[in-house]
């Protein structure tokens, strides 16, 4: 041991028996760093004092002071300089009732300690899967700018040969069972796990999957701040397959029941849809507004490739969400504003995602 250590413990040894415990903690910090400048021999310690009964015994030892954290914003650069959390595009699986469904989740990339995100759960529609969803969709592109997770979850061949959603079975059209279910469980799920702000979380589906969007809108409005409805049907159009492809051709048999408590809705409907009739378009819109309302905001416009649209806008009033309608003249059986690297987009049209997202962001849950 280096003798000048020794020499300097021995001292602060001495001082800390004599009750000097300042003396005995500089000595100590001395012996650190091999400074021997000030070893001398300790002046005796005057007669310590008759200890009082509640006397503590009270060891001071060598410490690191660290500077209390700066009450100033961070800079540009500071905050440059904080750790990022790398853009994702990743492949899970969810088991939830006996139902596993496999999904695509996008996240963004933002700062470690960024604040919670909205997450937007996108439903495809028949023969689609979710890769080729988003492509089409182009939904990740304006979530990277915006930064918003996308949830794709795929539906099953052995639950539908097809790969649609079975919007038109009873056992799928209520909370608490099937697919609703298992989709609301899935979207909790990814919430839970990924930082995302409950007051933001959407749901948006084209055809099949724009049906089962407005029957989750309507049995989860507590996990589901808003709807997105592209080319699909209401929430009870059909009860079978029969009455389902009736609905599909000439729109729901009667008109449905109001949708108490839906969530705002945004919906988009080609007026020469041919796979699904625009009058469901319209049944989504009316079950939502239910009765009494009065005359929309309404605005006639052209996209940036030249097809015509109508959007009414209907105001929330009294227990009724805001509605928005987009009726997409001469547009088909497609996701409007799309990309041609998705199956079924019309990239002619006005941005359905763009819109649809600055919709949702608008309305946060209350």
């Amino acid at each position: 041991m280096n003798p000048t250590f020794q020499r300097l413990m021995n001292e602060a040894t001495l001082l800390t028996r004599s009750g000097q415990l300042q003396a005995a903690t500089d000595m100590i910090q001395r012996a650190l760093c091999g400074d021997d400048s000030a070893v001398a021999t300790p002046t005796p310690p005057a007669a310590p004092s008759a200890p009082t009964r509640n006397a503590a015994v009270v060891i001071d030892v060598p410490a690191r002071v660290v500077p209390d954290a700066p009450t100033e914003p961070r800079t540009d650069a500071e905050q440059k300089s904080q750790p990022e959390r790398p853009e994702q595009w990743t492949d899970g699986s969810f088991t939830h009732q006996g139902r596993t469904l496999a999904y695509k989740l996008y996240l963004p990339q933002r700062p470690a300690e960024a604040p919670a995100m909205p997450l937007v759960l996108m439903l495809h529609g028949c023969t689609q899967n979710p890769d080729d969803f988003a492509a089409g969709t182009q939904m990740n592109a304006l979530a990277r700018e915006l930064g918003v997770a996308v949830l794709y979850p795929a539906q099953t061949q052995r639950a539908n040969a097809q790969g649609c959603w079975n919007w038109f079975k009873p056992q799928h059209q209520q909370r608490g069972r099937g697919e609703p279910a298992v989709l609301a469980a899935l979207t909790q799920s990814v919430m839970a796990q990924h930082g995302i702000d409950p007051a933001r979380v959407y749901v948006a589906g084209l055809s099949a999957g724009g049906a089962m969007a407005d029957i989750l809108g309507r049995c989860y409005p507590d996990v589901f701040a808003g709807v997105g409805v592209h080319s699909g049907l209401p929430a009870d159009a059909a009860s079978d397959l029969m009455s389902a492809m009736s609905a599909m051709r000439s729109g729901p048999a009667t008109q449905g029941t109001h949708a108490k408590g839906m969530p705002p809705l945004i919906v988009f409907h080609g007026d020469a849809d041919a796979t699904v009739s625009a009058r469901n378009g319209d049944a989504v819109v009316a079950a939502a507004l239910g009765h009494g309302n009065g005359a929309p905001q309404t605005t006639q416009g052209v996209s940036s490739k030249g097809q015509r649209f109508t959007r009414r806008v209907h105001p929330a009033a009294g227990d009724r969400a805001t509605v928005e309608h987009w009726q997409l003249h001469g547009a088909g059986h497609a996701w409007s504003g799309g990309s041609s690297r998705g199956s079924f987009t019309d990239p002619r049209g006005a941005d359905a995602s763009a819109e649809m997202l600055r919709f949702f962001l608008a309305h946060p849950r209350r």
